[in-house]
C-alpha cells in the first residue's frame, strides 16, 4: 500500500491557513486533514463547512474529512459540496453505520470508518467490506497535542490481519494522534499506511517537517 501523510490542520495557523496549506502541499503531503468537531460527541467545537469551501480552492490535495460529530448523516451532502474527498465517521457516533456509509458513497467521495481508543476492533468488523479507510484514534478524540497511546500499535495489527483475512487489501490504515518523528517508523511497521500528524508537522517550518516524514515513510 502506498504511504500518504495527512497533516491536520486543527495545529495550523489559522491567521495564515493558506499559507500553511500552500506550504505542506508543497512539501509534498498527499491529504489534508480536516477535524469536524459539533461539542457533543467530542468536547470541543472546531470549524464547519465554512471554513472547508474556504480553503478548497488554496489547493488540490485531497480533503480527509474527519467527522467528529453525532449522527454525521446530516451532512454528508454538505460537506461533499465544500470539498471532501473522504469522509470518516465514528461507529460510536452513527445509529444506521451502514446507511450513514452508503451515504457518502452516494454523494460521490471515500467512505471511511474510526472507532475511539476505548471502542474494540470487533465493534467496525461488520463494515469493512463497506469502506475504503479504516482511521484508529491513537489519542482520545476532540484535542490536539496529545500524548501516542501505545496500545493503538495492537489495534492496527488487529485490522490489518482482519483487512488479509477478507481479502479487503485495498483498504487503507490510517493512523491519527500523537504521531511524530520518533513514532513514525513504529506506526508505519504496525501497518498504517495513511499517517495523520498536527504538531508534528506545524510546529515551526512546516514544509521542512512534511519532507522528513515523507523522506522517512518513502521506505516503507
Amino acid at each position: 500500500m502506498m504511504t500518504i501523510l495527512s497533516p491536520s490542520i486543527l495545529s495550523a495557523d489559522f491567521k495564515n491557513l493558506e499559507k500553511d496549506i500552500k506550504a505542506i502541499d508543497e512539501a509534498g503531503a498527499e491529504y489534508i486533514h480536516i477535524d469536524v468537531m459539533d461539542g457533543r460527541f467530542v468536547p470541543s467545537i472546531s470549524y464547519g463547512m465554512p471554513v472547508i469551501k474556504s480553503i478548497r480552492s488554496c489547493t488540490s490535495r485531497v480533503f480527509d474529512v474527519h467527522l467528529m460529530i453525532e449522527e454525521p448523516i446530516r451532512y454528508i451532502e454538505e460537506f461533499v459540496k465544500c470539498g471532501a474527498d473522504i469522509i470518516t465517521v465514528h461507529v460510536e457516533a452513527c445509529e444506521d453505520v451502514v446507511a450513514t456509509i452508503e451515504k457518502i458513497r452516494e454523494c460521490g467521495v471515500k467512505a471511511a470508518i474510526t472507532l475511539n481508543p476505548e471502542t474494540p476492533v470487533k465493534a467496525i468488523e461488520p463494515y469493512l467490506s463497506l469502506v475504503d479507510m479504516v482511521l484508529v484514534m491513537s489519542v482520545h478524540p476532540g484535542f490536539g497535542g496529545q500524548k501516542f497511546i501505545p496500545e493503538s500499535l495492537e489495534k492496527v495489527k488487529q485490522i490489518k490481519a482482519k483487512l488479509i483475512e477478507k481479502g479487503l487489501y485495498n483498504v487503507d490504515i490510517e493512523i491519527d494522534g500523537g504521531i511524530n518523528i520518533e513514532n513514525l517508523v513504529s506506526v508505519l511497521e504496525a501497518g498504517a499506511n495513511v499517517i495523520v500528524a498536527g504538531s508534528a508537522v506545524f510546529k515551526n517550518d512546516a514544509g521542512a517537517n512534511v519532507k522528513r516524514f515523507k523522506e522517512i515513510m518513502s521506505t516503507y
